[in-house]
């Protein structure tokens, strides 16, 4: 990439051309206009603060927060969020306040801009100070999810254009993202966010193998190139036939050490056909045109359409017999595909917030400041159910216990073994795809340390977490 003039201009043109196009119809021409000239005052402010800056890598500083403004503004974020990507660092970097930031922009992008700064202080080690941010991020994050989907862009950025720092802060920086802020875009619905996060992290983490692994899906690529190509030509051929409007794409799965271990099992595993349609009663009519002309293969059908996924993730799963090799498509609408891309950002759904603030609330309940073992979120998920055919969807791996803290807290506490298909099982049990799951109980809670090692979920470790630890200080009293 050059960092001269013209690219800083084509950038900037960028992120106009696509604040224009998500908000223009629903602001005034006034309204529209006044906004997109906080947004260039926001950028020429940041130019200034920022000149004479340079990152390690020797590119103008500017550049960084241009690159994060550019991904905000790709993913439907808002005129506020996309001030404060391109002043996140003024604070933390320049002379500038947040009382400055405050005056010239008002509360709303100083809050976002307070979110994503370090915490400082002489007086504590660079760990405490580490785990203080965590904190402030999550605080903020709970309150406003802005924050956190900013702080989702500068990670990205920082890990694409890491190079110049040594190799343990890298590998460092990339754990840290494996471990807190994928799992946290997955419950966010960003599912492929999270999937990027997680390749560019495996990438620094295991170079040579990284690097290995992508020369393998090129050299696939290569292979199939023909294949794929006479293959997309007869579904379009079919499509247009009954005049069924599709778009087709190809998705190469990313390194990661799940994908190396997969690889070989081939072209199934590495390869998906995504098929974006324009209603979702188009989905199923291609589901049936698909499968009348490649055999599908049983057992590997998945409607997330009707019900969806853990993470919120909404398609039609199959995979089907084409010629010589097994492949796997996933078909979903196209505004259904921008949540799938975006999750809680995507226009035209609602985010559950009350779900995420307590998810972000037990990582503040922790012994530690930010404990990462209360994100144990498993990307496959699990659909059981109650004795009265109510379903619950649960991270795969999950346990009995994990099952009654899910139905309630009482219950969790009080639980004493489980029924699993009319058979007793241990709390500890892990549960299948479709059990029926009941609990039995005692009259007074019988809670254990164990049962953090037995339970999955953050609503599960942190609740016995907290009774365990009210439990000792009653009896200090």
């Amino acid at each position: 990439m050059k960092f001269d003039e013209k690219t800083e201009q084509r950038m900037i043109n960028e992120v106009m051309e696509l604040l224009v196009t998500h908000y223009g119809a629903s602001l005034s021409e006034e309204d529209l206009d006044r906004e997109l000239s906080q947004v260039e005052q926001a950028l020429n402010d940041a130019r200034a603060s920022h000149k004479g800056q340079v990152r390690k890598s020797g590119e103008p500083y500017i550049f960084h927060p241009l690159r994060v403004t550019h991904l905000a503004a790709r993913h439907w974020m808002d005129f506020s969020s996309v001030m404060a990507a391109l002043l996140h660092d003024v604070v933390e970097d320049t002379p500038v306040t947040l009382e400055d930031v405050e005056k010239k922009y008002g509360s709303e992008v100083a809050h976002l801009v307070d979110g994503l700064t370090k915490v400082t202080s002489e007086a504590k080690s660079r760990e405490e100070l580490k785990k203080e941010t965590y904190r402030k991020t999550v605080l903020v994050a709970i309150d406003d999810i802005r924050v956190l989907c900013l702080k989702f862009w500068d990670r990205i950025d920082n890990l694409l254009t890491i190079d110049a720092l040594p190799p343990h802060k890298q590998s460092l920086i990339a754990e840290e993202t494996r471990m807190i802020y994928v799992p946290l875009a997955q419950h966010l619905g960003m599912g492929y966010v999270a999937t990027q996060l997680e390749s560019l992290s495996y990438n620094l983490l295991y170079p040579k193998r990284g690097e290995k692994y992508n020369q393998k899906i090129e050299l696939l690529k290569e292979a199939t190139l023909d294949y794929l190509r006479k293959t997309r030509a007869k579904i379009i051929g079919a499509c247009e036939q009954q005049k069924l409007s599709v778009q087709l794409k190809d998705r190469w799965r990313p390194f990661s050490i799940a994908a190396v271990q997969a690889m070989p099992r081939g072209f199934v595993t590495l390869y998906t056909l995504e098929v974006q349609v324009d209603r979702m009663m188009d989905a199923y009519v291609f589901l049936g045109l698909l499968h009348g002309m490649f055999p599908p293969i049983p057992g590997k059908l998945r409607d997330h359409l009707n019900l969806t996924s853990k993470h919120g993730y909404q398609a039609l799963k199959t995979t089907v017999q084409v010629g010589e090799q097994r492949m796997r498509v996933e078909i979903t609408t196209r505004k259904l595909a921008r949540f799938n891309h975006s999750g809680v950002l995507a226009p035209g759904f609602k985010f559950r917030h009350d779900n995420f603030r307590s998810l972000m609330k037990s990582l503040l309940d922790g012994e530690s400041a930010f404990d990462t073992e209360s994100l144990k979120l498993a990307s496959a998920t699990i659909q059981v159910y109650t004795p009265r055919g109510e379903s619950r969807t649960l991270p795969e791996g999950s346990s009995v216990l994990d099952f009654a803290f899910e139905i309630h807290e009482s219950l969790g506490l009080h639980a004493r073994r489980g029924q699993i298909n009319g058979r007793t099982r241990q709390l500890k049990t892990r549960l299948l795809d479709g059990d029926q799951v009941s609990i039995d109980t005692s009259e007074t809670p019988e809670v254990l340390p164990k049962w953090l090692e037995w339970a999955v979920t953050p609503k599960a470790r942190n609740t016995v977490r907290r009774y365990l630890r009210n439990k000792v200080r009653s009896s200090r009293n």
